[in-house]
């Protein structure tokens, strides 16, 4: 089995002159980096327009892309701005998606003005997106609202009376046909980025979040594919039971799938979900994956996960549907959290790699799962991923006796190297995937946290420098990755 590696970055945190990071210069720049190191994997968080909060993992649209992804510096070579028309705060080093969303839309409205609906492809682009004009329709309507979340939506409209929203339709025609022209845009260069990695040997790795956002055009179209009750308000959300980490759980408030619906349906919606990664992505992580087995149910009018119970979910038999349907697929199963027997048949059964954290592995009470020399090659091995402390900052969290057992695993007695020991040990593993963060290999502290589970405000605004490309770095990993042989 091939012996491969990538480096994890999200999109947003690429640098950028416009605040985020976008499908521009700076991603052909870093998919250059990664060629130049050997790497054959980028992988990506979501990429959907987020809501409150700004988690990539709740999102308006399982389909939709983030029009902040959309390089303003490519619209004006297309001659829909003008260099004038960019007119943006400055921002510091940390993403303020506050402005953002103040100043961003604006200007896509002027390229907007600009753009012939008329052309052929973006008529095409339309026709051959089933979810797009439902998603636009939600997302004008919602506008319309001041933003205000599906909740708190009129009944009617909330419930699709059709006169209501024949009505709604007429009023926000132009609104529709914005969000559609978004969409069209930030595909278009999404995926003139993705030829550009493919044809340099880098695949890039999508993720797939479990659950929908209910505040999302999925259960404003698809109401009855989730727990919702007879107004299509949330019965049941999800979440996790208290542990060690969160006396309260986790109350993620994501709505519950209705398993039997989907049965019902031959899990279509699942199975147009997936295909359509498929076509953006080369290899998918599935975020949750222990949630197609078991899932944790918490009454929608819960303050915290406390009172929430463990349900069974048809993931066996949606995942054999999946399978029949679309054949072999580069799946990424995230299985991290209390692994049962049925997760770990599942596993086995669909042949999806699970992963493998060295953040989780070191507990000097007990030989731990996570340990390096009990690897499978058909697992993807990570330092530690977008929900984890950075390295760096994680060796500074260990109790004395935990970090004396790492450092010797690893044969390192100098903390200052124990970032990039950690990283050769991630890689030196029998996993035929190894992945690093890119904050681990610039020995980044608690300043370049991606996000901190259960926490509201300060996520997922993490940005590189642009200066990042030094000869040294570049040297670093390109040896790291050829010394234990998973160059291209």
């Amino acid at each position: 089995m091939k012996r491969e590696t990538g480096i994890l970055l999200h999109v947003t945190s690429l640098p950028s002159e416009h605040g985020i990071g976008t499908f521009g210069k700076e991603a052909y720049k870093f998919v250059d980096f990664l060629e130049k190191t050997n790497q054959t994997y980028w992988q990506i968080l979501p990429l959907g327009p987020t809501s409150y909060g700004d988690s990539p993992y709740q999102s308006f649209s399982s389909n939709a892309l983030n029009p902040y992804f959309i390089d303003l510096d490519f619209l004006v070579i297309d001659h829909l701005l003008k260099i004038e028309d960019i007119k943006i705060s400055e921002f510091e080093d940390k993403i303020d998606y506050g402005r953002l969303y103040e100043e961003r839309y604006l200007i896509l409205r002027k390229a907007f003005k600009n753009f012939d609906l008329n052309k052929h492809e973006f008529k095409e682009f339309v026709r051959n997106n089933d979810w797009l004009y439902d998603y636009a329709l939600f997302m004008a309507i919602k506008k319309g609202y001041d933003d205000i979340s599906l909740l708190y939506w009129p009944n009617e409209v909330r419930l699709r009376d059709p006169l209501a929203i024949k009505e709604l339709e007429k009023k926000y025609h132009d609104e529709i046909n914005f969000q559609m022209f978004m969409q069209y845009i930030a595909y278009f260069q999404y995926f003139n980025l993705k030829e550009y990695a493919n044809r340099r040997g880098i695949k890039i790795i999508g993720d797939i979040p479990i659950y929908v956002s209910y505040d999302s055009s999925d259960c404003f179209t698809n109401p009855k594919l989730f727990q919702l009750d007879k107004d299509n308000k949330p019965t049941h959300v999800a979440g996790v039971p208290p542990d060690n980490f969160s006396k309260d759980g986790q109350l993620w408030g994501n709505p519950l799938y209705n398993w039997e619906k989907h049965r019902e349906e031959n899990f279509k919606w699942w199975i147009e979900r997936i295909k359509h990664q498929t076509n953006l992505f080369d290899m998918i992580r599935v975020d949750h994956f222990i949630g197609f087995v078991n899932y944790f149910s918490i009454p929608a009018n819960e303050e915290t996960a406390k009172n929430g119970k463990w349900e069974k979910a048809l993931g066996r038999e949606l995942l054999l549907k999946v399978s029949e349907e679309l054949g072999n697929l580069n799946i990424i199963a995230e299985d991290l959290g209390v692994i049962t027997d049925e997760v770990r048949a599942l596993l086995k059964e669909t042949n999806y790699p699970g992963m493998k954290l060295l953040q989780f592995a070191f507990d000097s009470r007990e030989e731990s799962d996570y340990i390096p020399h009990l690897y499978s090659e058909n697992s993807i091995a990570y330092t530690g991923t977008h929900d984890n402390e950075t390295t760096k900052e994680w060796f500074t969290k260990l109790n004395e006796n935990d970090l004396t057992y790492c450092l010797d695993y690893i044969n390192c007695d100098n903390l200052d190297l124990a970032t990039d020991a950690l990283i050769k040990e991630t890689l030196k593993s029998k996993a035929r995937i190894s992945i690093i963060p890119m904050q681990d290999y610039l020995n980044l502290g608690s300043e370049a946290r991606m996000n901190t589970p259960s926490t509201l405000g300060g996520n997922w605004q993490w940005r590189l420098n642009k200066d990042y490309q030094t000869e040294k770095l570049i040297n670093k990993v390109r040896h790291f990755t050829n010394l234990y042989g998973r160059n291209r």
